[in-house]
């Protein structure tokens, strides 16, 4: 809203210059230079009127938002409110929206501010791009209702859980049955809350506050000794290749982070007794790390959409396997901390492969040799 700030300094301007102590202007229709000049470096959209509704002078955000063309202001609400301003000299505000300029382009919603320019009829038109302040709002609305939604599943199965239990005093069978599944509600739970307190630290996109080069290998072994115990429940072998010596600019925690969601994901959706390979090469100024998988795949349709944050291609397997949706958030949001991204191929009942591509310490990725050996297999 700073274009709005400015807007009234410049209307204080013109109100002083009309005042009873100065010379009028010897021509109505002018700007005086000062005014112009600050018209001419507001951030906002910009355009004065004359009497006649004629465009004396237009910013040229106002004509790359097509609010202008030549000497008409195209947009019929602003129009409305120009003449209402002018014909009884009340400042007003509101809220318009502009249709795309091309086939397919979204709408444009812009907060305008209108004020009357001394006595000679002419109108300050001011227009602030509000589109992605709405996008944000309308995201944020859906994260809090999305985190709500997903809190009274356990929360909710949980209290059910404890009744259950009162009631069933008297049979040891069903308290231990019943505790057991308190157990699995609260891990959910757990994981929920860590991933959103993940999320939250990363999600702004802000650069890492101490970055530093991080061994790939290292990386890659934690990640995977962190997902070994679930994959051993379904004899799922996790291996870790590629080229050896790899490092890339950036945080360890959070590329461990990434990983092992990458990890976790792959195991929820691969059958039993296949693998999970984690590989690693160089790639000119970056590092390519992927995972891949034997999985049940990701239906073409739902590609584009599998790093937003709740969404799932089948909420029902995903809440059986503990998943809490957002995982591959996180990882969308480690890889553009790191100011890189993350891809996908995927082909139903083939399997997934998940690719980051993170930029090289160093600037360009040189495989640096290990004075000791690493173990490239980690066998659940």
């Amino acid at each position: 809203m700073g274009g709005f700030l400015v807007g009234t300094l410049v209307m204080m301007a013109i109100r002083r210059q009309s005042e009873p102590d100065r010379e009028p202007e010897p021509v109505e229709d002018s700007l005086s230079p000062g005014v112009a000049s600050v018209l001419a470096v507001l951030p906002s959209s910009a355009v004065v009127l004359d009497r006649e509704d004629r465009v004396l002078r237009a910013s040229s955000a106002a004509r790359a938002y097509g609010l202008v063309r030549g000497d008409a202001l195209m947009a019929a609400e602003l129009l409305a409110l120009a003449r209402k301003v002018r014909r009884d000299g009340e400042i007003r505000e509101g809220e318009i929206e502009v249709p795309g300029r091309k086939f397919g382009q979204e709408s444009t919603t812009f907060a305008v501010r209108v004020a009357p320019l001394g006595s000679s009829g002419q109108v300050l038109v001011l227009a602030e791009d509000q589109t992605e302040r709405l996008r944000v709002e309308a995201v944020r609305r859906d994260f809090v209702a999305n985190v709500s939604h997903e809190l009274k599943t356990p929360v909710g199965a949980l209290s059910l859980l404890a009744e259950t239990i009162q009631d069933a005093a008297d049979d040891p069978e069903a308290v231990t049955r019943f505790a057991g599944r308190m157990q699995h509600e609260a891990a959910r739970l757990t994981y929920l809350v860590q991933d959103l307190i993940t999320l939250s630290r990363i999600q702004g996109a802000e650069a890492i506050p101490t970055p530093g080069p991080v061994p790939v290998d290292e990386a890659v072994h934690e990640a995977i000794d962190r997902c070994n115990t679930k994959a051993a429940s379904k004899d799922i072998t996790l291996v870790a290749g590629g080229t050896e010596g790899l490092n890339i600019w950036g945080d360890d925690e959070l590329l461990v982070t990434a990983l092992r969601n990458l990890i976790d994901n792959a195991v929820a959706y691969s059958p039993e007794h296949t693998r999970v390979v984690v590989s690693a090469r160089p790639a000119g100024d970056a590092v390519e790390v992927s995972v891949s998988d034997q999985g049940i795949g990701i239906p073409e349709g739902a590609q584009e959409r599998i790093f937003e944050r709740f969404f799932r291609v089948d909420a029902a397997r995903s809440r059986a396997t503990g998943g809490t949706g957002l995982g591959l958030a996180i990882v969308k949001h480690v890889a553009v901390a790191h100011g890189g991204e993350v891809t996908v191929w995927s082909k139903e009942g083939s399997g997934s492969t998940f690719t980051l591509r993170l930029p090289a310490f160093g600037g360009v990725a040189v495989a640096v040799p290990r004075t000791t050996s690493t173990p490239m297999e980690a066998a659940t």
